[in-house]
């Protein structure tokens, strides 16, 4: 790994609208660029919602479509890495998916291995877990519910990751218009995700990008006004270091768009490495079996 600066953008994306969240995208870029960002994280499902009614009419293929041709074209102009999540569709199955693409055009895609809660209605899960090489680093992607099983992480990290970029639109806590209610949801948010993804981080010693939609996207009418499974978001953008530490987060006050930018170093990466306990190092996978069976009924 070479030392690399790293953007993480936690932004609304209202249902459906595509050219929109790609013109944000571009305002975004040009200010991760003039910040000196090399690579930029967006969250999941931004370019068309978090489980729009009409997600497979929404839904294009990829790389082939027109999105990613955009999103090539915006990391050529301002020579980014982008990772930005959409609905794919392959036939007649729609995926989340995560696009990876750079100043040389479209680079790979994550799609996302455990559907939670309604996704479970508008796509299938993944099968692949990938590792790609962009220059400075290596990068895995790791899409909102699929990082609460720590298994993907291991995965990627024994597969060469330096840096493990986890896209969200994360529904974990709704708020109402009363004083104090947003706030108390963006603090929780920051609060869960700090309790779960340094841990991500320090256990594989690789540094952990976070960015989350932040806002009310719209509203669902299959669900009522209040329900969790409405796509509301309270958002964070966080950066952890590989021993854990957080190196840039986001304000846990107002829920707003919001980008926060850190440098990832080399020095630090081999640091954790290089320590006799590094995890990577002592595991012993022979223990480990029953993580591979068959699901058990609990």
């Amino acid at each position: 790994m070479n030392t690399i600066r790293v953007a993480a953008v936690s932004m609304n994306s209202p249902l459906g609208e595509q050219s929109r969240m790609l013109d944000a995208v571009d305002g975004w870029c040009r200010k991760a660029a003039d910040a000196g960002a090399e690579l930029v994280l967006f969250p999941e499902l931004l370019l068309h919602g978090h489980c729009a009614p009409n997600t497979w009419e929404l839904a294009e293929e990829v790389p082939d479509g027109p999105s990613v041709a955009r999103l090539s074209a915006i990391a050529r102009e301002y020579r980014l890495t982008l990772s930005v999540g959409l609905s794919e569709k392959q036939r007649d199955i729609v995926y989340n998916t995560q696009v990876l693409v750079g100043p040389d055009g479209y680079i790979g895609k994550q799609r996302k291995l455990h559907p939670s809660r309604d996704e479970v209605l508008y796509y299938k899960g993944g099968r692949e877990l990938p590792v790609f090489d962009i220059g400075k680093c290596k990068v895995g992607m790791i899409i909102c519910y699929d990082n609460q099983f720590p298994e993907p992480a291991r995965i990627l990290a024994l597969r060469g990751a330096d840096v493990l970029l986890m896209p969200h639109a994360a529904r974990m806590r709704m708020w109402d218009d009363s004083p104090g209610s947003a706030a108390a949801a963006r603090q929780y948010a920051h609060e869960h995700f700090q309790s779960c993804y340094a841990m991500r981080a320090r256990e594989n010693a690789c540094y952990v990008v976070l960015a989350d939609q932040a806002g009310r996207a719209g509203y669902v009418d299959t669900y009522p006004a209040n329900s969790p499974y409405q796509p509301h978001h309270a958002g964070a953008a966080l950066v952890f270091a590989p021993n854990g530490d957080l190196l840039a987060s986001t304000q846990e006050e107002e829920i707003r768009d919001e980008m926060i930018v850190a440098e990832l170093t080399a020095d630090q990466l081999a640091q954790e490495r290089a320590l006799p306990n590094y995890t990577l190092r002592t595991r012993r996978p022979e223990l480990y079996g029953e993580l591979i069976r068959e699901q058990v009924d609990w």
